[in-house]
């Protein structure tokens, strides 16, 4: 199997956040086909897991799932901005904690059929309470920890794919 080959691109959107391009392809065994592709800066998610092992999660009002979620922190990727030093000022931001120690987990790209976005992971230890810095001023976070076997009774109500991946990477550690 083999790629794609673009033969036209125009960009049809660009908001804030993101754009939409539309590219007309070619397909390996000639056939012409057309991609609708949302342009994402990239984004990272943060496991926050404190001195008594526990799991820091935010809950917020996702206006695109019209509903209230539970998701780890996170957040997009500045103009210029390193993966890990978006990750140390989301934390602050969303949690109001920092961390002494930071390690990278996984790369991944949250939905490939559609979105360039692509997902950095880290793993953020030994916290300590900050200012809680939150970036815009109508987001509304709340922040609890949670314990392993309190993310595993939560798993089937959890919604948001990042965190998904996040937690089941954490509960299969050291198993």
């Amino acid at each position: 199997m083999s790629g794609e080959e673009s033969y036209r691109s125009e960009r049809v959107f660009r908001g804030r956040l993101l754009a939409v391009r539309v590219e007309e392809v070619v397909l390996a065994d000639g056939r012409r086909a057309r991609r609708e592709i949302v342009e994402h800066p990239g984004a990272v998610a943060i496991l926050a897991v404190d001195d008594q092992q526990r799991v820091a999660l935010v809950r917020q009002f996702r206006r695109a799932a019209d509903q209230e979620l539970w998701e780890v922190p996170a957040g997009t990727l500045e103009p210029g901005e390193a993966p890990l030093e978006c990750a140390r000022r989301e934390l602050q931001e969303e949690t109001g904690f920092s961390a002494n120690e930071w390690q990278p987990l996984l790369t991944f790209y949250t939905a490939p059929g559609f979105c360039t976005e692509k997902m950095y992971l880290f793993l953020a230890q030994e916290l300590r309470p900050v200012a809680q810095k939150t970036e815009i001023a109508d987001e509304q976070i709340e922040v609890r920890f949670y314990s392993k076997r309190e993310i595993e009774t939560m798993l089937p109500g959890l919604h948001d794919a990042k965190t998904l991946v996040a937690l089941l990477w954490w509960l299969h550690q050291n198993r």
